[in-house]
């Protein structure tokens, strides 16, 4: 059921803003989503909405470096961004009483966020050494949401590295910055979420007098990423220095999340019979039974769920001693899903992997940052903000026929396969190899 009190308007020059009051305690989020991911980057610069959303916590053209952080620890807060295939987001969580200087910080640099050489350079560096530690020198790194996509999708919005290639990073220039910044972040391509203790004759007055004379830019025109699905298997392969063990990762497309909701929570469902908890169908035959693996997950988009518009992904990942063979692995994961498509999953299992979903959702929304940024993503992805105290109803309502169906669209004549590898290289050439290749 939708909160009561959610308040959705828009500013004049085009920036939408959502209000979610709560007074059961004095803190309050801000959260400014942009309709622009990695998706959206040019092509030949890999891991450039990343690199920008960076960029954006270097200062203003009226605070100066480091002063964002400043402000908002001194208040008592915690801040952070992130960027996802979509859009990209920047979060302030803060004592109730510090609200107008979160909307202050965000919409300075809505207005004009400080693009210098020396800004460029320095996160360029620290953008490097990101993925040196989360994929280069890291077991598995990469792996799948790296590493699949260039085997399953064949253009570049889909396929590339959203982390970004070493090569890509260091040839950014200020003026693909200024460009970015003038095509995607303008108000009218973003949207604005309050959340917490404050009323909304407040917010609004307060919002008005910070964001309203941000100057209106009209929202880019967001091109389709839509592309065909496989018409057979596809394979790939890669070599990782650092992994003790060989891996497999399966991705398949998934119903559209944005036209298909229903379809797609169905396959939230699949996911989580085939592989929640040790008692899911694909823990007790490819663990516990057989055994054949090691470690075995799947889910429901390549990010996470509600991340990303269509195309996404269904992925179900392995990672299984030398001795097996991914073609072993997959025959099982295959009988599986016969099995499945075959015979809906009885009421008592559905019940268990739903009523978990629930709960995970309420747990979630208890979280002030948390409900903030889901209010945010879905008002900017969805169009409707208060669709997210509805999702925990909704996957309840999920039905074994259609987590059937779900399982029976798996199908192995359209599907991408990811073998992974150990290697035995030495891990400084390897790293320096993978640098070159991760584009």
């Amino acid at each position: 059921m939708a909160d009561p009190e959610l308040v959705r308007f828009t500013l004049d020059n085009g920036l939408r803003v959502v209000l979610a009051p709560d007074t059961t305690a004095p803190v309050v989020g801000v959260s400014v989503h942009y309709d622009v991911g990695f998706r959206s980057e040019p092509e030949g610069r890999t891991g450039f909405a990343h690199l920008f959303e960076h960029l954006m916590f270097q200062g203003s053209e009226s605070l100066e470096k480091l002063a964002h952080f400043r402000y908002v620890q001194s208040s008592g807060g915690s801040f952070n961004g992130s960027t996802h295939p979509d859009y990209t987001d920047y979060f302030e969580v803060l004592p109730a009483a510090a609200l107008e200087r979160a909307l202050f910080l965000e919409a300075d640099r809505m207005r004009a966020p400080k693009l210098t050489q020396e800004n460029l350079a320095n996160q360029i560096d620290v953008v490097k050494e990101e993925i040196r530690l989360n994929v280069l020198n890291r077991p598995y790194g990469g792996f799948p949401w790296i590493l699949l996509p260039p085997v399953l999708y064949s253009t570049f919005p889909n396929a590339h590295n959203g982390y970004g290639g070493f090569e890509d990073l260091e040839q950014a220039t200020l003026d693909d910055c200024a460009a970015f910044f003038d095509t995607y972040y303008s108000p009218a391509n973003a949207v604005l979420t309050v959340a917490g203790d404050f009323t909304v004759e407040e917010a609004r007055e307060l919002i008005e007098k910070h964001f309203g004379d941000v100057p209106h830019r009209p929202a880019p025109q967001r091109p389709s990423f839509a592309e065909p699905a496989p018409e057979g298997e596809l394979r790939g392969e890669h070599v990782d220095p650092h992994a003790p063990l060989p891996a497999v990762g399966v991705g398949y497309r998934m119903p559209d999340p944005i036209n298909d909701l229903d379809g797609y929570l169905a396959n939230l469902v699949l996911a989580g019979v085939l592989t929640d908890g040790d008692g899911s169908r694909l823990q007790q035959r490819l663990v516990h039974r057989e055994p054949l693996v090691v470690d075995i997950g799947a889910g429901a988009g390549l990010f996470g769920p509600f991340e990303a518009r269509d195309p996404d992904t269904f992925t179900i990942t392995a990672i299984h001693p030398h001795e097996v063979s991914t073609d072993q692995v997959l025959a099982a994961l295959d009988e599986e899903l016969e099995k499945l498509a075959a015979t809906p999953p009885e009421d008592q299992e559905l019940k268990k992997v739903t009523a978990r979903w629930a709960a995970s959702l309420h747990s979630e929304h208890d979280k002030l940052v948390s409900r903030t940024l889901a209010l945010g993503s879905f008002e900017l992805l969805y169009g409707d903000a208060s669709l997210v105290y509805r999702l925990a109803e909704k996957m309840s309502a999920v039905t074994a026929e259609a987590v059937s169906a779900a399982a029976k669209a798996l199908r192995p004549d359209s599907r991408a396969v990811l073998v992974v590898r150990p290697g035995s290289a030495d891990s400084e050439q390897a790293d320096s190899e993978q640098e070159g290749s991760e584009q």
